[in-house]
């Protein structure tokens, strides 16, 4: 019998059960809380009962939903009355205590000794919350992200690796490739209100740095989820006319096929309910719902908020994410297309190996012809409303280098702009624009930073790769030994400090900058040494392996 449609159970299933939900449960998926809690929901983040819109959405209730619902018709004539209700009637997440290292510890080792601070175990969970149940542990990022991100953990699972956890590897891949298996795609994380979106798709580079611990068994073992994620983010591309877009799939009026980002649902996004209802407000000239379908599938990049997405620096509400055709979404497809290839030909699948493989030439070609702009040197998104590219460089032009996308004379000449107008003294800017968003400048994030290091080598630009990871390392070297902890993102821009902008307070951890931080000190580290610390590195004329 088919599995119920996880998109149809997203916005139609009711929990028909009380007891503990197991992550081997194959029921149809949860409502979000902003359906099963509505009104009450809405009501709740529009009093801004808590700082953080998050906190409500990651609440759960203590009886069934229908009751305490019931309970509020009641009283909702009393708004003065709501916050006691809503402290009676849920178990409110609070903040996680301040993890305290052992005195003196050096980066690598705080960074290790961080790894059990982060890891979660949730087989079962409480089917009235948001929270989705996951076979293994897993490592979160920290701070308000109580939960495992898409992309973020391939970044985490890079320092796993470097601490030789990986058993631990092994057990986060596995717990993506049970989504794929369970929703038919990875959703953004494990929360309800993530499940109409992914995020970047990295599951076949999460595949690739398994299969350096296990070789090439681990592409016959994730053949066919491999195989659904493909699938889902090429879902109508089947018959689809030149010139028109349907879900993640664009098909350009010269007939090539590329891909965008999306989400299923076109409401204000659950963690960020009044947020959103606020940048709707303030463009009433666009339809509410697309603003909110745009804000959504921002948060589905990972570049959640870019100028990238903006028509109007100024203005997030602006964003039309879903009229942009991404270069590193595209080379992230390529990659995985290559790699389901491979598995394919590993499982005597040589037909499917083939076809795949031509999918794979002909988005290279695409991306190589319609998201380069010869004229400045780069890899550029492409807009689809104006028919033209976005011509502004971002650190995403580098995604084409460390995928292999790139012509060995494109990446020279992409290294030689970034050099010239994304380098910083703290290492590599987001883009070169201020905007007050959180994936601009003045902010380097540590997965970009790993993209540009890994990818310029690819190219022999070993000079390059050197100088941006080294001014990172020092950065987080500079932040840690200031303040004890790392962070989720850094201003790169002139001092060494934690980055700024967005919607939520800088937070702590945090996962992915603990695994590109290790990484890069085992990359940059001279030949037969452990680096634990960035003075191990050394400066960035210093010789490395």
């Amino acid at each position: 019998m088919p599995r119920p449609s996880p998109l149809a159970g997203l916005f139609l299933a009711a929990l028909l059960f009380t007891g503990p939900v197991a992550a081997d449960n194959a029921g149809p998926a949860p409502r979000p809380p902003d359906v099963q809690w509505q009104p009450l929901f809405q009501q709740v983040q529009g009093a801004h009962l808590f700082g953080d819109q998050k906190t409500f959405a990651d609440a759960v209730p203590l009886q069934d939903p229908t009751a305490v619902l019931a309970q509020w018709q009641r009283l909702r004539g009393h708004p003065d009355q709501l916050a006691g209700f809503v402290a009676e009637r849920f178990a409110v997440p609070g903040e996680a205590p301040a993890y305290v290292p052992p005195a003196g510890q050096t980066l690598r080792a705080h960074i290790d000794g961080l790894w059990p601070v982060l890891t979660r175990t949730t087989d079962q969970v409480d089917p009235r919350g948001s929270l989705l149940p996951l076979p293994h542990p897993y490592v979160v990022p920290g701070g308000r992200f109580r939960e495992v991100y898409y992309w973020d953990s391939y970044f985490t699972l890079l320092g796993l690796a470097s601490s030789g956890r990986w058993p631990q590897v092994r057990d986060m891949v596995d717990n993506f490739a049970w989504q794929l298996d369970q929703y038919g795609h990875i959703p953004n994380g494990n929360r309800s209100y993530y499940l109409s979106r992914s995020q970047p798709p990295f599951f076949s580079l999460m595949v690739d740095l398994l299969a350096t611990h296990e070789g090439d068994a681990a592409y016959r073992r994730y053949l066919p989820q491999l195989r659904a994620e493909h699938a889902f983010w090429m879902r109508g591309a089947d018959g689809l006319p030149p010139g028109q877009a349907s879900e993640r799939v664009v098909r350009l009026a010269d007939g090539q096929l590329l891909n965008r980002y999306w989400d299923a649902r076109a409401v204000p996004r659950t963690e960020s309910w009044t947020d959103d209802l606020a940048t709707a407000a303030q463009v009433p000239q666009r339809a509410p719902s697309q603003v909110y379908r745009d804000l959504r599938a921002g948060a589905e990049s990972g570049w959640d908020f870019s100028s990238r997405w903006l028509a109007d620096d100024a203005s997030l509400g602006s964003i039309h994410t879903t009229a942009i055709v991404p270069v590193d979404l595209n080379s992230l497809l390529f990659h995985l297309e290559k790699t389901l290839a491979r598995a394919s030909r590993l499982a005597g699948e040589h037909k499917a190996a083939r076809d795949v493989e031509q999918q794979a030439q002909a988005r290279q070609h695409a991306i190589n012809a319609v998201l380069w702009d010869a004229t400045q040197g780069w890899y550029v998104d492409r807009d689809l409303e104006r028919d033209q590219i976005r011509p502004a460089l971002t650190a995403a032009a580098l995604f084409p280098l460390w995928l292999k996308v790139a012509t060995p004379a494109q990446a020279r000449r992409t290294a030689t702009a970034v050099e010239a107008q994304l380098v910083r003294q703290g290492g590599l800017l987001t883009t070169s624009v201020d905007t007050g968003q959180q994936w601009d400048a003045p902010n380097g994030w540590a997965p970009l930073q790993w993209v540009a290091v890994d990818g310029l080598q690819r190219y022999q630009q070993d000079a390059l790769a050197r100088r941006i990871g080294t001014r990172f390392l020092h950065t987080v070297q500079a932040v840690y030994d200031r303040e004890g902890k790392l962070v989720e993102k850094y201003v790169v821009d002139g001092s060494a400090g934690g980055g700024a902008g967005g919607e939520y307070p800088l937070q702590d951890g945090f996962g992915w900058s603990n695994g590109v931080t290790l990484a890069l000190l085992d990359r940059l580290c001279a030949a037969e040494r452990q680096c634990d610390t960035a003075a191990d590195v050394g400066d960035e004329g210093a010789e490395g392996r």
